[in-house]
């Protein structure tokens, strides 16, 4: 076959660098865009951090001399405090958690009778356990990495004897393996002085599916009890914790999520103002010595000198990255602007009450249309971006929904009939919850066209189990 060369017109679609760039930049929350630029401040060094010159009302009064004499002669130690030397020195105040779960529970461990041996084994055993108190793994694959990583052999027996001993510590049910014996050492650990603690106990022991399930007709039947002594009982295990290791609040990790909103929405007198949330985000600008620089590298025929050749192509280049990461800043807010304009303009009868029935059924092809953007990069606004607003901090995200056609032919938002649907389940019989087939059937004799398996993607996506879970004595 011969070789022969030819040519090919093709169509491509590249993105640049800045482009890159920016997409890159549109997707982060505020608090990463901070953390974003001060990177780049640190890797460019033409970038550098704006200082804002203070307001002038915030300046201090200039006082005369002839005015500051005026003042009553006050004695100097009426003037300052007298309670420290000059020897002292200002120490600087540290911030530390408190105790870790596992920390809590080496600590009694070193108050237990236990060997070398079995304190090791027994400290490996805390280190596996999560920060819900649970141990999730099998002793046998904790046995071989002990022998892997401490070099010890050891049986899951010996093992088992030592989850025995922190078995007994605090918090109680601590070490458990699955949620049944979790409750059974809670229970183990109170005294059985009344019936309703005993016949708890008898129930998680013998009947634990049948209670989980809550089969409780079933259940009442084979125990031979009444209603009223069921109830105490189930009462009793509801006093226990399913997951022991929060309650001990000390701990080391911090689980509370802190939002930082990325859109400032303010709403007075009728009047929405909008604004980006840019309190912690510096401003970046190009060093003017730089610039400085190249123009001395610059001879006055326009050549450069050979030895300055490389150094004015790095600042150069370094300029230019400065002015694209610049430009990305301003692109961004721009269409963070734009975007969230369009959202409250679509939205304002829910944003002025925070009502989520006042919601419009709106997709992201809404906004894209209206703004003229991609619907990609609509997608990227929103994505994980929040709105502090006068009734809470709303997620963007949340704030898009599908919209359901009612009988009259009227489009609803979904939220609309999911609050609905939670309305119909907090009203229902608790002896007799309604299933997804009745539910559907109320919905639509109020006008509302919804099969039943969305019945139940709504159900799920509140977090509401199924009727059988929700049955109550």
């Amino acid at each position: 076959m011969a070789i022969a060369q030819k040519q090919l017109l093709s169509l491509q679609q590249k993105l640049s660098p800045q482009q890159i760039q920016m997409i890159k930049l549109l997707e982060l929350p505020t608090v990463q865009l901070e953390q974003r630029i001060k990177q780049e401040i640190e890797e460019n060094i033409v970038l550098e951090e704006e200082e804002h010159a203070a307001d002038e009302e915030n300046q201090p009064q200039e006082i005369s001399v002839e005015e500051y004499l005026r003042e009553d002669d006050t004695p100097s130690y009426k003037s300052r405090l007298n309670n420290f030397s000059r020897d002292d020195k200002q120490r600087p105040v540290y911030l530390t958690e408190g105790r870790s779960l596992q920390e809590y529970l080496l600590e009694q461990l070193g108050y237990r009778d236990l060997t070398e041996r079995d304190r090791r084994l027994a400290g490996y055993l805390v280190g596996s356990i999560d920060e819900d108190g649970y141990l999730r793994r099998d002793l046998e694959s904790v046995a071989d990495d002990i022998a892997f990583t401490l070099g010890i052999e050891t049986t899951a027996d010996e093992l088992e004897r030592l989850l025995a001993v922190i078995h007994e510590l605090e918090p109680a049910g601590v070490g458990a393996r699955n949620l049944q014996e979790c409750l059974l050492l809670q229970m183990n650990q109170q005294p059985l002085n009344t019936r309703a603690r005993r016949l708890a106990r008898r129930i998680l022991t013998s009947h634990f599916d049948e209670f989980v399930k809550k089969h409780y007709e079933r259940l009442i039947a084979r125990l031979q009890i009444t209603e009223e002594d069921f109830r105490e009982a189930i009462a009793e295990i509801r006093r226990l914790s399913p997951k022991p290791g929060n309650l001990y609040a000390e701990g080391g990790t911090n689980t509370t999520p802190y939002i930082i909103p990325d859109f400032l929405l303010d709403y007075q007198d009728g009047r929405f103002q909008l604004s980006l949330n840019s309190y912690n985000v510096p401003e970046v600008r190009v060093n003017r010595r730089y610039v400085e620089m190249i123009r001395d590298m610059v001879q006055p025929d326009g050549k450069v000198r050979e030895a300055d050749r490389e150094a004015l192509q790095f600042v150069k280049s370094k300029i230019d990255s400065a002015k694209w990461f610049i430009s990305a800043i301003k692109q961004r807010h721009d269409t963070l602007m734009r975007t969230m304009q369009t959202i409250l303009d679509y939205q304002q009868e829910y944003f002025r009450t925070g009502d989520q029935s006042k919601l419009r059924p709106m997709i992201l092809k809404d906004i894209a249309d209206r703004t003229g953007l991609d619907v990609s990069t609509i997608s990227r606004v929103v994505n994980s971006k929040y709105v502090q607003t006068q009734f809470g901090i709303i997620l963007l995200k949340s704030l898009f929904s599908e919209a359901m056609q009612t009988s009259s032919g009227e489009e609803v938002s979904s939220y609309e009939i999911k609050n609905l649907l939670q309305k119909c389940i907090d009203e229902e019989d608790k002896r007799r919850p309604l299933t997804d087939e009745i539910l559907m059937n109320m919905l639509n004799d109020r006008g509302y066209c919804i099969a039943r398996r969305t019945v139940a993607k709504y159900r799920e996506m509140l977090g509401i189990p199924v009727a059988r879970l929700r049955k109550q004595i």
